[in-house]
């Protein structure tokens, strides 16, 4: 059996956690404020997706002035997209479906890398990579926690843990934190992109708050 493409001290660090803040950045100057709210309202764990040209240089920004966020990216559709977000010091790498030649190419590069399923196909497929830990995307819109726990039974002895991304809110969120199938949460609900243009690093930090007293719920 290969080794784990997603390294285990850092999956474990995401579960502890318990729930990862989904962002699109379009000015890479929010890039700061927005990590330092994040952390006021407890949220340690960010994917900053590659859906605007400012994500990588956000990253950039996070990594050197806010080091102890822990910053990934996410929506990586291709290979020289995966070297970059390593190059620019990613902590991990995310992707929105399960393809073989990112898996390998995160594994020849030693960059950990969670794949999206949706399939139990998909499942297989990432098995075979060594991922342990997976996106489940889109998550709602797929059927929720019902489909994932039937899609998943299967696979039950191998130890895979899910990180749901897709139409959570915080209304829904509990409902799944709850589930022992469940490493962390998705949300972009904590940070909409309007929320992030306009600045408002208050409202973004009682969203993290709200998150993370979910999360912590969880764990007693």
């Amino acid at each position: 059996m290969l080794s784990p493409l997603f390294d285990p001290a850092l999956a474990d660090k995401i579960c502890e956690a318990g729930i990862v803040a989904v962002l699109v950045i379009d000015d890479a100057g929010d890039a700061v404020p927005l990590a330092r709210a994040l952390l006021e309202g407890g949220v340690g764990v960010m994917e900053l997706t590659l859906r605007t040209p400012a994500a990588l240089d956000a990253l950039r920004h996070i990594r050197r002035e806010v080091p102890e966020m822990v910053a990934g990216i996410g929506t990586i559709l291709s290979v020289d997209q995966l070297h970059a977000a390593r190059e620019a010091d990613a902590a991990f790498g995310v992707s929105p479906g399960c393809n073989p030649r990112l898996l390998t190419a995160a594994r020849e590069a030693g960059f950990s890398f969670g794949p999206g399923i949706a399939t139990p196909s998909d499942i297989e497929i990432a098995v075979e990579h060594g991922c342990r830990l997976l996106k489940f995307f889109p998550a709602e819109q797929l059927g929720g926690l019902p489909y994932l726990r039937a899609m998943a039974a299967p696979y039950a002895h191998l130890g895979l843990r899910y990180v749901p991304l897709g139409g959570l809110t915080a209304k829904n969120a509990a409902d799944y934190l709850d589930d022992p199938l469940i490493a962390a949460i998705g949300g972009s609900w904590i940070a909409p992109r309007e929320g992030i243009k306009a600045k408002d690093w208050r409202a973004i930090a009682a969203h993290a708050r709200s998150a993370r007293d979910l999360a912590d719920a969880r764990k007693r």
